[in-house]
């Protein structure tokens, strides 16, 4: 009886909620091919050429959240596969965020990701474009709300003009929870000044706006992902962008895959589940990794293997590294061990 109610009390516990998220490799898409019968990259209004191989972006998938805990069980068996993290929830789902406000959050990175994606690939190919940044939308109780307004474009933040998403971010991390920041506003074609407090976020302080940027394209890029969110796609859609662009397949019919965040200026940043996003590409085919520079260290000892790490911080190095790949000519950087 003793054991039978310890094998009982054991499986019990094993089926118990607990506050971990469990991250694994998600699907890769082609930035080059189709989703659902759709183009992922449709341009119209410029001459496009063919292309070839793949410039697939990467995703990891998770399971959990506060509204979804996995339980002890599903945790364990994620902590002995090598494929899988098992993180804290608030990593993913902060306390004082709703998980619909990191849905929101995600998809609004998402759409900024592939504007930015668009100027990158418009400037690295010297288009010139007009940028606006106005607020989407503002969070329920937050500072902004009631303060700044759907669609108003800010033109500069205490003073100092900005260009991106980034940079009105950047203004307000200068502040200390509690302070104002200063808002130069276009509404509805009208200048106007809004001061907004600041309060304590996940990462620094916040004023609680969601924002995205604007551009004056002179011709039209359309972007379709599906159920896809987050800025991580950046670099793969400005690839993507820039082949369709350029005369002759890029890729050389390679399977190439990668991540990172991009910046108008074509800078790429870091990402997070690296591990994971490495797998996926393997697993779909690829045999290079486009890396964020800051991604090295950490990409490095987990490499699976066939698999060819590529170090990039920009989406002119990841272009020079492909042309050295295609051609055989040129160096192409490594992740190297420090």
């Amino acid at each position: 009886m003793a054991a039978v109610l310890t094998l009982a009390l054991g499986g019990a516990g094993a089926l118990l909620p607990v506050p971990y998220v469990a991250l694994s490799p998600g699907p890769t898409e082609n930035t080059l091919g189709d989703v659902k019968g759709k183009p992922v990259i449709s341009i119209s209004g410029r001459q496009t050429y063919p292309t070839a191989g793949k410039l697939s972006l990467v995703t990891v998938a998770y399971q959990g959240g506060p509204d979804a805990h996995i339980d002890l069980l599903t945790a364990l068996r994620g902590w002995i596969n090598p494929t899988v993290a098992v993180v804290p929830e608030e990593t993913i789902f902060p306390k004082t965020v709703s998980v619909k406000e990191v849905e929101e959050q995600n998809t609004q990175e998402m759409s900024s990701s592939q504007q930015d994606a668009t100027a990158a690939a418009l400037n690295e190919l010297k288009v010139p474009i007009n940028v606006i940044v106005y607020v989407a939308s503002t969070l329920k109780g937050r500072p902004a709300d009631g303060r700044l307004r759907q669609n108003d474009e800010i033109t500069a933040v205490d003073g100092a003009p900005i260009s991106s998403v980034e940079d009105v971010k950047a203004a307000v991390l200068k502040h200390k929870p509690g302070e104002e920041a200063v808002f130069s506003l276009l509404r509805g074609g009208k200048p106007m000044t809004v001061r907004v407090g600041t309060v304590a976020g996940p990462d620094g302080p916040i004023v609680g706006v969601n924002m995205n940027s604007r551009y004056k394209f002179p011709f039209k890029v359309d972007v379709n992902v599906g159920d896809v969110g987050g800025p991580s796609a950046g670099l793969m859609f400005s690839l993507g962008i820039y082949d369709k662009l350029t005369p002759g397949p890029l890729t050389g019919g390679k399977s190439i895959a990668g991540t990172g965040t991009i910046t108008p200026d074509g800078k790429v940043g870091p990402i997070g589940g690296i591990q994971q996003k490495m797998v996926g590409a393997r697993d779909a085919g690829a045999t290079v990794f486009l890396t964020p520079a800051d991604n090295c260290d950490e990409a490095l000892p987990a490499v699976p293997d066939g698999l060819r790490l590529v170090k990039v911080g920009t989406m002119h190095e990841a272009i020079q590294a492909i042309d050295a790949l295609r051609t055989g000519a040129g160096s192409v950087p490594g992740c190297a061990a420090r």
